[in-house]
């Protein structure tokens, strides 16, 4: 199956790194390349891309399509979160850009093998790595029914988070639950006929479950200061999230990287030294115009944000 994936918010993007053409670049979430094929493309012959990505099918899909690029790239199998370590190894010390698309790419919600999506029946995964053992399998049988109940209320923000946790529970007495289609219609019966009107019921569950498999949001969370720090003054980080648990990871840590004093208020002076890593770029953050949502009805919760190191 081709790699497929439209970049998402890519204009956007590329215009919000105000690259350098001599400057160093990371594209922590790589997929198929598309944002990193625009960076390359403004790149000099002294310019270099960092690709970072954990999926494998994901990197031989980049390569391919970054090839007559290969003169500047170095991809790396890893997760984002690994940064510091990859740019150690790398011997870079600090760069001129990072971008984060932090959605699911159309590859993995559309090859059945992955199990990410409700919509076909495929085997319980959701693994963005495959090389790692946690399965959406091992939460949906393993985890307790309060662990179920709080990754899908915490991470699907579910209303009826509780009963679905119930139902799976009761539903795993007897048998495993063991495919994506199972697992869809032991939530349906746990959400009342009424509130299923708007779309299938299962969304919040499998971004849930999504979620806790590849540790997003704390991955997210423990990674966006150290990118920040490892960038050159005046070089930015470009987050593209769907969702608005990331969102808010984002919006808080901007905040906390451009005004980090935590003297009170009422001080006349800051005591705590604690100094200013540099400013939000975007007050509010950027979203698809309506024409990109009608080409690519997957853009349609995402949000850009971009933050610019002093």
């Amino acid at each position: 199956m081709d790699f497929k994936h439209i970049s998402v918010l890519l204009d956007e993007t590329i215009d919000g790194l105000n690259i350098n053409p001599d400057g160093i670049y990371v594209d922590g979430t790589l997929g198929g390349g598309g944002h990193s094929y625009e960076i390359c493309k403004r790149l000099s012959e002294q310019g270099r891309l960092i690709g970072i990505d954990q999926d494998g099918d994901a990197l031989e899909a980049a390569r391919n399509r970054l090839s007559e690029f290969e003169d500047r790239i170095t991809l790396v199998r890893s997760n984002y979160c690994e940064i510091e370590t990859i740019l150690k190894d790398l011997g870079v010390e600090k760069v001129d850009g990072i971008v984060l698309d932090l959605g699911v790419s159309s590859y993995q919600l559309d090859n059945l093998e992955r199990g990410f999506s409700y919509k076909s029946d495929a085997p319980l995964d959701m693994r963005m790595d495959q090389r790692q053992v946690l399965t959406a399998k091992n939460i949906v049988n393993e985890y307790s029914e309060g662990e179920l109940y709080r990754i899908i209320r915490d991470y699907g923000e579910d209303r009826f988070a509780k009963n679905i946790a119930k139902h799976i529970c009761n539903v795993r007495k007897d048998k495993p639950i063991e495919t994506t289609q199972e697992l869809g219609e032991v939530i349906k019966a746990a959400v009342p006929m009424k509130f299923q009107k708007n779309g299938h019921p299962a969304k919040k569950t499998f971004q849930a479950i999504r979620i806790e498999v590849n540790k997003e949001l704390s991955v997210l969370r423990e990674s966006l200061d150290a990118m920040i720090e490892h960038l050159n003054p005046g070089g930015r980080i470009c987050v593209i999230t769907f969702h608005s648990l990331e969102d808010r990871i984002v919006k808080t840590k901007f905040r906390e990287n451009e005004n980090p004093c935590t003297c009170p208020p009422d001080f006349p002076v800051c005591v705590c030294g604690k100094e200013s890593k540099g400013k939000v770029v975007t007050r509010k953050p950027i979203i698809p115009s309506e024409e990109e949502i009608e080409r690519n009805k997957r853009a349609k919760s995402s949000k850009l944000r971009i933050f610019e190191r002093k």
